[in-house]
């Protein structure tokens, strides 16, 4: 597996996106940011999250290659479980939290989980499998309570933040190397480019990320999210993009 990435924060902020990429994997995670007003019961930041996170994740996959990857993630989660102190709420819905986009090649086979809505791509030739987690874009309501109350449970969506068992509700497959042409994770700050402002295709954005680089799809978002007037949410996001290629 060849690796390839850029990852650049919202203007103006840190970045909550983090990836970590050894010999035959790579992980891209995506810090929710904090909604103003809400209170996490938690003393560290989505930022914390996500490094501690991806620590422990590669760290498991170094040591433990031949794990699944929901039992990898889950003893990732309870390892920053114990990272935390005293003074945080690990009972809060609005902990710290992060989205998972994991691929890991282990022999003849390609192996992926997906948590949240950071999408793992895969170009298979004449298709281009696009595997997200869309659970978030289907909640009733979106109001701070609505969404504290769906958060990690039966129902609602999942994140990894500090329930070892979200990992088990993971989308997560396999399929065999020869099939796969190239692969892509991004974190959603980059896949908006597609998703939300439609300004290519999943295909031309495998294009482009294999030809112009990683650092181009995050310009075009940048320019997208500077020049688009019928904006919701946030104008800007960070953004991750990586391209694999086997």
């Amino acid at each position: 597996m060849q690796v390839s990435y850029a990852s650049e924060a919202t203007p103006g902020r840190g970045n909550e996106d983090y990836i970590v990429a050894g010999p035959g994997w790579v992980v891209v995670l995506d810090g929710a940011t904090a909604r103003p007003g809400v209170e996490s019961g938690c003393v560290h930041d989505p930022a914390w999250l996500v490094r501690r996170l991806g620590a422990e994740i590669g760290a498991r996959l170094v040591l433990e290659n031949g794990a699944p990857l929901a039992h990898l993630l889950a003893d990732s989660i309870k390892g920053v479980r114990e990272l935390h102190t005293g003074a945080c709420d690990l009972d809060n819905p609005d902990s710290p939290s992060s989205t998972v986009a994991l691929l890991r090649r282990a022999g003849d086979r390609v192996q992926w989980l997906v948590l949240a809505d950071s999408p793992v791509l895969l170009d298979l030739g004449d298709e281009i499998r696009v595997i997200r987690d869309g659970r978030v874009d289907e909640l009733p309501s979106y109001t701070d309570e609505a969404v504290r109350a769906a958060r990690n449970s039966p129902g609602g969506f999942w994140v990894a933040s500090t329930r070892p068992e979200a990992a088990y509700e993971a989308l997560a497959g396999e399929i065999s190397v020869d099939r796969v042409r190239r692969a892509a994770l991004l974190s959603d700050g980059a896949a908006r480019l597609v998703e939300r402002f439609g300004r290519i295709g999943w295909r031309e954005l495998f294009d482009l990320l294999d030809q112009a680089g990683p650092r181009e799809v995050i310009r075009r978002t940048r320019e997208a999210e500077a020049t688009e007037t019928l904006l919701r949410g946030k104008r800007y996001d960070d953004a991750t993009a990586v391209l694999v290629r086997f």
